[in-house]
């Protein structure tokens, strides 16, 4: 219905917001343990900004705890490599085999290397 009370006025109205503006934000979430010098991925939740992700993040994945630090990162920040294309992408380059010390010698009277 308009503000003017006709409800044939509403239909055509423009709306302020979309309609997907209540939407929230995939995020992941990683937890470093007690125990770990890393963080590792524990999973992901849905929240509207990085402040509720944390406080949910910390509600659903260190609830008997297991974390000393958390990290959320929006799903669409992480840029991932393709796993079918693991073999080109991981392969060692052509023509580089000095970044590998397998063709060094090794010196008279060192005796630690």
């Amino acid at each position: 219905m308009s503000a003017h009370g006709n409800p044939e006025e509403a239909a055509t109205e423009p709306q302020d917001e979309p309609a997907d503006s209540g939407a929230w934000g995939l995020w992941e979430v990683f937890v470093r343990s007690s125990r770990g010098l890393s963080h590792v991925h524990a999973g992901s939740l849905h929240a509207p900004d990085a402040a509720m992700a944390l406080r949910n993040a910390r509600d659903l994945y260190t609830r008997r705890n297991e974390g000393v630090s958390l990290w959320v990162v929006p799903a669409e920040a992480i840029a991932a490599s393709d796993p079918d294309a693991k073999g080109a992408f991981f392969e060692s380059p052509q023509g580089k085999d000095y970044r590998h010390a397998t063709y060094y010698t090794r010196s008279e009277g060192v005796k630690h290397l």
